[in-house]
């Protein structure tokens, strides 16, 4: 499989999402500077991958002033067309400022920068980035985010659920919507939702950070190999 990693300015995590998808996991990488206007020149890809940071110095709103970028246009027109699109943490941000994912990330219920492992519960297990997760495993994943918060209109929940959109919720080690697992207060304690289409994929909590023994935590790469059995 061959993926690009975009890279916006104030973007940290690309380089990180570059070593696993191409060192650990063995695909072909190539990375896009977010002024690019076409992805002809990067051949065939499939799948585009928009890595945590902080774009733009997440002035104005996170995400908002990336979702204006010269490459967005053929992202989104890649996503359209079938192609897998993944954001993690600010590329979940930039991915829902866009509109190819529903909802928005609002500042996190502490008003603090949150960084800590967190226990995630997968609600979907039948998508491009879950299939490889066994049933009722409670996935260990470190977040690191200031507006992770995410919240949907109340109009547009309902749609949510029943299209089957939501992929991970915050919980505890044993699986509990507790409270105090909702790290950052979100809707529903929802980590990670995707399009109706499921193609376009966004969680806050980074997977590319626990995908080898040295870090002391592979639980990330379970959604790496779900990937790699696509092309099987």
């Amino acid at each position: 499989m061959k993926f690009g990693v975009v890279v916006f300015p104030g973007s940290n995590c690309d380089d990180d999402m570059i070593h696993v998808l191409g060192t650990v996991m063995g695909f072909d990488v190539v990375k896009i500077w977010h002024k690019e206007r076409s992805l002809d020149a990067y051949g065939p890809l499939d799948g585009i991958v928009l890595p945590g940071g902080f774009s733009y110095g997440d002035y104005l709103r996170s995400g908002a002033i990336a979702r204006f970028s010269d490459i967005m246009p053929e992202v989104v027109r890649f996503a359209n067309n079938g192609g897998l699109v993944w954001g993690i943490c600010n590329g979940f941000q930039i991915l829902c400022e866009a509109g190819l994912l529903p909802g928005v990330l609002l500042p996190n219920e502490q008003k603090k920068f949150i960084c800590k492992n967190v226990y995630l519960q997968t609600v979907n297990y039948n998508t491009a980035i879950t299939t490889s997760i066994a049933d009722g495993q409670i996935l260990k994943i470190p977040i690191a985010h200031a507006d992770g918060r995410y919240f949907i209109p109340q109009n547009e929940v309902n749609a949510l659920w029943d299209n089957e959109q939501v992929l991970f919720r915050y919980c505890d080690a044993n699986g509990q919507l507790t409270e105090e697992a909702n790290i950052n207060g979100s809707l529903f304690h929802i980590a990670g939702v995707c399009n109706k289409n499921k193609n376009v994929f966004g969680m806050m909590p980074h997977p590319e950070r626990a995908a080898e023994e040295t870090l002391g935590n592979t639980d990330g790469k379970l959604l790496f190999e779900a990937l790699a059995a696509i092309s099987i």
